[in-house]
């Protein structure tokens, strides 16, 4: 018999967390999830809030409503058609296939396919939303690391930020993040000034539902799909307006819809970005064997914590490393 087990964590960040839509994080709220078969346990985990949809059920009432099936045995198959797209069906999709790797002998990374081990990664890091001022600031205590992510979204002050964190970090790549928060004529206005800051790349400048803003617009910078994209159903709205699809576990419903949804945006045409919430080493694993061959890789969730798990992934300035079994995976 399997058992079930889920239960929240808390894990505090170093300094609160902003962006565009949402009030500030001061930690990250997460869900475990575990699954013990004959002695072995396979786990995972994801953000305890989903914010992707509207009116998007609450996570826990999702895992508890499945758990008679999933002790009963259902496999990562099967748990496609229990739950949708998102964050309560991402926990206990990795957490099968962690399970499944430790019942098999066979890490994750085989069973997906992965031709090598996978490799080290070059992972995006952070600022949070703040004023011109203080972004450059924080630009200035991250210039070694060679990507750098900004926050935006707000209806001024954007470009402002951009600028002062190119002067205060003249060496790193540069990628934004609207988060839903532009208008489509601050995008217009803001692509020639972006591509001479160097700005590589723009997540999601519109919301939901807002992608035929694209049409029409030279898209001089790169233009990525987060919010926009869950999983493969989200694809044909996308295509001739993005040039990217960011890649989330929790938004896609885990590493079985999430590595089907790279096969398919690759064939449609797209590149890949992997993303995250944020989260500890625990919910960046599956995201790691995702991200090989990505073209943006940004799962710096535990470099946003005070503490994470004591086997957790090993960073190296923004270096990261794939998981150890004793974490996930193998």
């Amino acid at each position: 018999m399997r058992r079930l087990t889920v239960r929240s964590e808390h894990w505090p960040l170093h300094e609160p967390f902003i962006i565009s839509r949402l009030d500030p994080f001061v930690d990250a709220a997460v869900v475990v999830v575990e699954i013990e078969e004959d002695g072995l346990i396979g786990r995972g985990e994801c953000e305890h809030t989903d914010t992707y949809e509207a009116d998007y059920p609450a996570i826990l009432p999702q895992l508890e409503a499945v758990r008679g099936t999933i002790e009963a045995g259902a496999d990562r198959q099967a748990l496609q058609q229990l739950l949708p797209p998102g964050c309560a069906r991402s926990a206990l999709d990795c957490a099968l296939w962690d399970l499944e790797a430790k019942r098999s002998g066979m890490p994750v990374w085989q069973t997906l396919g992965l031709t090598q081990p996978p490799a080290p990664l070059t992972t995006a890091f952070t600022l949070s939303l703040r004023s011109p001022q203080e972004m450059g600031e924080a630009a200035g205590r991250a210039a070694a690391r060679p990507l750098l992510k900004l926050k935006l979204g707000l209806a001024q002050g954007d470009l402002e930020r951009v600028a002062a964190v190119r002067a205060a970090a003249p060496q790193a790549r540069l990628i934004v993040d609207a988060n839903t928060g532009w208008q489509r004529q601050q995008l217009i206005d803001y692509l020639p000034q972006l591509k001479e800051l160097g700005v590589e790349l723009i997540e999601q400048p519109f919301a939901v539902g807002c992608e035929a803003w694209l049409e029409g617009i030279d898209r001089l910078v790169p233009i990525a799909a987060d919010e926009s994209c869950l999983s493969r159903e989200s694809l044909p709205a996308l295509i001739g307006r993005f040039d990217l699809v960011n890649i989330k576990l929790d938004k896609s419903g885990g590493l079985t819809e999430a590595w089907a949804l790279a096969q398919a945006a690759r064939a449609h045409g797209f590149e890949i970005m992997v993303g995250c919430n944020i989260g500890t080493s625990l919910a960046m694993a599956p995201a790691v064997l995702l991200a090989q061959g990505a073209r943006v890789v940004d799962l710096d969730g535990p470099l946003l914590l005070k503490t994470d798990h004591a086997q957790g992934l090993q960073y190296e300035g923004s270096t990261l490393y794939p998981p150890q079994a004793a974490l996930w995976g193998g």
